[in-house]
């Protein structure tokens, strides 16, 4: 491992954005299509958001994003209307990163009951929270159907001991 495990989650020792944390790319639409991927250690490229959003945006669609400037390249290689909200604004015409914002802090929210995941369990945590976040204005009856009949349907020869044996993502 190419660092010290946070043993019982402790904190980091860096603030802000460094390679002791893993970036987890977020994209959400008007119809409540939801990506959620770990996507690097520490800074986001453009590489790698080409790598995770190719084929998952739509020709003329408009980006709304935040300041950073690997979007500016991915929208103009993609052909995208960008829409950038400038540092300390939430909002600008009638664009806003507001919808994205809430889903952060839910998810910071869901994840600080865990008290630390691992590096390489992440993307398991990730499936599970966009699950719920699907299904969250459904019944408990239909979330139940639901949860039985894709646990036993799409991973039916998935072992427990593949997912302890797997190597790490983020090296």
């Amino acid at each position: 491992m190419p660092r010290e495990s946070h043993k019982r989650g402790k904190s980091i020792k860096k603030r802000g954005i460094s390679k002791e944390q893993i970036c987890v790319a977020t994209a959400l639409d008007r119809q409540g299509n939801l990506i959620i991927e770990p996507l690097c250690k520490g800074r986001m490229t453009y590489k790698e958001l080409e790598n995770l959003y190719k084929g998952h945006i739509g020709e003329n669609s408009i980006l709304c994003t935040d300041s950073h400037k690997s979007y500016i390249r991915f929208a103009t290689d993609f052909n995208l209307d960008h829409k950038r909200i400038k540092t300390g604004k939430h909002k600008e015409d009638i664009y806003h990163i507001q919808h994205i914002n809430s889903l952060h802090s839910n998810l910071k929210r869901w994840m600080g009951r865990f008290n630390g995941v691992a590096s390489k369990y992440i993307s398991n945590y990730m499936h599970w929270f966009k699950w719920l976040k699907i299904f969250e204005n459904d019944k408990d009856s239909i979330k139940t159907k639901n949860f039985i009949v894709q646990s036993n349907v799409v991973y039916a020869y998935t072992k427990v001991k593949d997912f302890k044996l797997r190597t790490l993502q983020f090296v």
